[in-house]
């Protein structure tokens, strides 16, 4: 089994709770709330933790907020390496309406990171040998340079690690100018990469392709949300449809889906099992409430409904 490392630059404390029915000026009962360290790559090593990968999750973390995100972490036994910053860790929270079945979502802003944390998270990645696989997912807190990813790709290569990213905006331009092995963008993001407005999801597979041909990356997984995801290489095109099931929150499912197709590769199954693995993660997840992420026997259940 292979080494994996998720970097998340702007972490949170993730709240879910729920409410009878939102009403402004009213004091709302809440059910009791659940906490669970959130995050782009905080997700990805949760699910590969929970799969039986070898993972381990390196952050920025500051505060009393950060002290108890690396509580729930432990709690969760995942490996992880904190850097202390002087700002408190950030908290999301998601509320539902009991009244309307419809779910709420609140993203409070990330609080700056300076120049010597930020460089200290890089430092914690240069200095973890034997590494095959860096994840760097999620969005960017003020203070990190936009060609951030750019330089964790330099230093995948100086690995020989395979750089998966899964970001959006100006980050995600700087990492395909640098060269990723995974991208894992939306039906926009890929629009943006290539300067395509309004992409069609039947000029995908063209559109992909134009990005492998530029050496950008060698896989691409455009998610599709409820139509699943495609992967595209150079040679071949993937498209999985997930299993229907009762959707109760879509939180964490595009990091689930990741964290799966990462254990896949880390597992030295080929693209198609990888992104049936993913899709699994991704779809088990939204079968959760709130920030909850995938359980593992869910997963193996949706895994065996793709081989019939």
């Amino acid at each position: 089994m292979s080494a994996i490392i998720t970097i998340t630059f702007s972490p949170s404390i993730d709240k879910s709770t729920s409410v009878l029915g939102l009403i402004p000026e009213k004091k709302m009962r809440c059910s009791s709330p659940k906490l669970e360290p959130g995050g782009g790559g905080i997700n990805v090593a949760r699910v590969i933790n929970r799969l039986g990968g070898e993972v381990t999750a390196v952050f920025p973390s500051g505060g009393y907020t950060g002290m108890f995100f690396n509580h729930l972490l432990e709690n969760e036994k995942v490996p992880f390496v904190s850097i202390q910053t002087k700002n408190e860790t950030r908290e999301n929270f998601v509320i539902l309406d009991e009244s309307t079945n419809k779910q709420f979502r609140f993203g409070m802003p990330s609080n700056e990171i300076f120049e010597n944390e930020w460089k200290d998270c890089l430092k914690a990645i240069e200095n973890h040998k034997n590494v095959d696989f860096i994840i760097a997912s999620g969005s960017l807190p003020p203070g990190i340079p936009l060609d951030i990813y750019a330089e964790l790709s330099k230093i995948a290569k100086l690995n020989n690690a395979k750089f998966i990213v899964d970001t959006s905006g100006e980050a995600l331009k700087n990492a395909v100018n640098e060269g990723v092995y995974l991208l894992k963008p939306n039906l926009e993001e890929l629009g943006i990469l290539l300067e395509i407005e309004d992409l069609k999801i039947e000029n995908i597979e063209v559109a992909a392709k134009q990005l492998i041909q530029k050496k950008s990356c060698e896989v691409i997984v455009i998610s599709l949300g409820a139509n699943g995801a495609m992967l595209v290489t150079k040679d071949e095109t993937i498209t999985i449809k997930p299993p229907k099931v009762k959707v109760k929150s879509t939180v964490g499912a595009g990091d689930s889906m990741v964290a799966g197709i990462v254990f896949g590769l880390s597992n030295k199954l080929n693209l198609n099992e990888c992104l049936q693995y993913g899709i699994a993660c991704g779809t088990a997840t939204t079968m959760s409430l709130g920030s909850a992420l995938c359980d593992k026997k869910e997963v193996e259940k949706l895994l065996k409904k793709f081989k019939k």
